[in-house]
This record gives structure tokens, sequence and C-alpha cells, in this order.
């Protein structure tokens, strides 16, 4: 129903963020997210479409309708015309809700941002609140799960926070073998398609799996706010004298990050869930020997590097350069320090023979940090590409 979302726009002093999800293309999202455009339209709301994707789907073109949209940015790429969202026109428009379909969609080369989640942030801060939809796979922390299950290597991807910013969810649900009726009676992708989907990504295994997770990042997210409001409250009537957030027994993740950067998505993946669950601080910290001095490293390590900080910065963590020649006592320093209550670690590289003669820097670190809960991430037993995501 629109109704919370219209009181919320009622007495909010800035954009609102509503999200529509679900397990995969064709169950109904951006149908469901039209249902509601035109319910906030009919209660005196301004809305308009600032980018809507039917697939050329009669029963989207149909919700579509007399719904105002705002005429689409066309950029030229590599020769091709290519329609993106007009976000300085919405921006102009200044409406009191507009609707941006496809999340995770990144834009063409030429675009203010790359992708479309950062237009949706620019106008939510301008105050103009969203209606927007996404598949779960997308969320960035779930890539490796979603890999694990379904083998595909989802590209287009956002941070969780994202999802967390929302202030309603609304999962959009169908059973896998109702979604294999629609694409089988050509209502998801063309015929030529079917089949192909059908024995990779639309296989009921994938979808079953796709849907649990789907049901269980609402349900996080649910218990996440109502952890946060909890928080809120006792912070406001007892705050806790020298915590930088407001109570005293928080819980702290730290994610150890090494310029190697091959397991390091993974790790931070684990510390964005891990953190996520018990709704805490996270860190990402990099300990730089002397060894790494930016002039020492490969331009190639340097880069993934720097890569790897950014997103831990879109997964929402805070993330801290230390220096030192004992990476172990620098790591538990600073654990101490920021009283981290959980720290993630990667599988050693080191031999074993050097791991048993001079110890890993797990064991320093835990012989020195004996009160932190240790979680240490394997790597994955093959480096081939797996197949890559639906379009």
């Amino acid at each position: 129903m629109a109704d919370a979302f219209l009181e919320d726009l009622r007495t909010a002093q800035q954009g609102r963020l509503k999200i529509f999800l679900g397990m995969a293309a064709g169950v109904g999202k951006t149908v469901a997210m039209l249902r509601d455009a035109r319910r906030l339209r009919d209660e005196g709301v301004d809305v308009v479409c600032g980018f809507v994707e039917t697939h050329g789907r009669a029963e989207t073109d149909a919700e579509l309708g007399d719904l105002p949209i705002v005429r689409r940015r066309t950029i030229a790429y590599r020769g091709v015309p290519l329609e993106e969202l007009d976000l300085d026109a919405v921006l102009a428009r200044h409406p009191d809700v507009a609707v941006v379909d496809e999340l995770a969609h990144t834009n063409v080369p030429g675009s203010r941002h790359e992708k479309r989640y950062r237009d949706v942030e620019a106008l939510l801060d301008a105050g103009i609140s969203v209606l927007s939809a996404l598949n779960v796979q997308h969320l960035e922390s779930l890539h490796d799960m979603v890999l694990r299950a379904t083998g595909i290597d989802v590209r287009e991807r956002v941070p969780d926070r994202i999802l967390h910013r929302a202030d309603e969810i609304v999962v959009v649900d169908v059973a896998p073998a109702e979604l294999q009726e629609r694409l089988r009676a050509g209502k998801i992708y063309t015929p030529a398609k079917v089949e192909r989907a059908l024995q990779g990504f639309f296989r009921a295994e994938n979808l079953t799996a796709l849907r649990q997770l789907a049901l269980r990042e609402v349900a996080n997210a649910v218990e996440l706010r109502a952890r946060a409001r909890l928080r809120a409250s006792r912070a406001q009537d007892a705050p806790a004298p020298g915590a930088d957030d407001g109570v005293a027994d928080a819980e702290r993740v730290m994610v150890s990050m090494s310029s190697i950067p091959s397991a390091t998505l993974r790790l931070m993946r684990h510390g964005a869930r891990l953190a996520g669950g018990i709704n805490s601080r996270w860190f990402v910290v990099y300990v730089r020997t002397h060894g790494e001095a930016p002039e020492r490293i490969a331009s190639p390590v340097l880069r993934s590097l720097t890569e790897n900080i950014r997103l831990a910065r879109e997964l929402g963590a805070e993330v801290v350069r230390l220096e030192g020649a004992d990476v172990a006592a620098a790591l538990a320093a600073f654990a101490r320090e920021h009283r981290i209550t959980h720290a993630v670690f990667g599988r050693t590289r080191q031999p074993i023979w050097r791991e048993r003669l001079f110890g890993s820097l797990l064991d320093r670190f835990m012989r020195l940090a004996p009160e932190v809960d240790v979680l240490v991430v394997g790597s994955r037993g093959d480096d081939t590409p797996a197949p890559k995501g639906p379009p």
C-alpha cells in the first residue's frame, strides 16, 4: 500500500526512497512500482517518471499509462545513440516523487555519474523522493553468495548502503515455477532467449536460492532499522560518556586488507555482511609496510588497492591506513583503541614451513588481541571466469 510512504512524504524534510526488490527479472517490480506511483498521483502527489524500462511488455506499458514522463537524455556512444535518465531535467522539474527504474544500471560514458544509483542519491539529496526497483543479486555484499549458489557472475552491482538507506522495501515475490511460466510465455525475454535462460539463470534451483536471499534481505533491513531506532533511543535517553556512537558496548568489525587484491573483495563483502547483521560500525584497515611505499608497488597492484579502497567506502566502511613494520601489532593496537569485537582475515598464502617457523599474521594477531572474535575467510578453489549474468 502507498499509505505509509505517503505519510512519510508529507512529513519528511528530505527525499524518501522506496525500493521494489525482486529475485529476478520478470517478477513484476516495475509494474508494482508504477501502480504505487499512480496511487500517489491520485492522492495529489506530484509524480513524474524519470526513467522507466518497460522492455516492450504489454502489462508494464499499460501501467505506465498517462503518468507524466521527463524526456530522457540521448548520449552517443561509439556512434550509437543511447538513452539515459536526464538527471538535470528531473532536478529542474523537482517533483515530489521521481520514478527511476533499474537501480543497478551502469550509465553510458558521458553521463554525470557512472551508476544510476548515484543519480538516485543526487535526487534524494535534492529533496526529491524516489521509487526504484532492484534485483537482489545486484547487491554488492551478496556477490560471492550469488556466484556460489547460481554460478553466475553478476556484473552490475550496487553497495548495500543503498538498500539500507531505503525508507521502505517492498518484496515483489512469485513462485519460481510461475516465473518460469512467464518466461515460457514470452513475457520476460524474446522467444530466442527463453530456452537458454531456462537452462541458465532461470533454473528452478537458482530462482529458489535468489528468492530466499531476497526475503532474507528484507527481514535483515527491517531488523537493522529497528535496532537503529532502539540504539538512537537509548543514546538519547542515557548517552554513554566518551562513547563516539552513543553506545558503550557497541560491536565493531574490522577487515584486514592487503595490497594483494585477489581475496580482498571477498573479505570486504564478508565484513559488510557481518557488520550489517549486527548493525555495527566497521573498518577496513590497511597496514602499509616500508616495502609497500607507492613507488615500490607495481602499478596494477596499486590500482587494485585504490579500487578496493573505493569499494570499501561504497560498502559503508571507514577506511583506515596505518604504517608499521609489524602488521599484526599495528592491527592489534587499532583493535584495542577502537574497541573492535570482530575481525575478518583471509587465509595466509605463506608456505606451511614458514608459518611453523615464524608464525602467521593471524596467529600473532590472535595472541595480541585475544578478546577479538576472528573470522577467517577461505579462498576460492579456482580462478576461472564464471559465466556472465543476464543483461
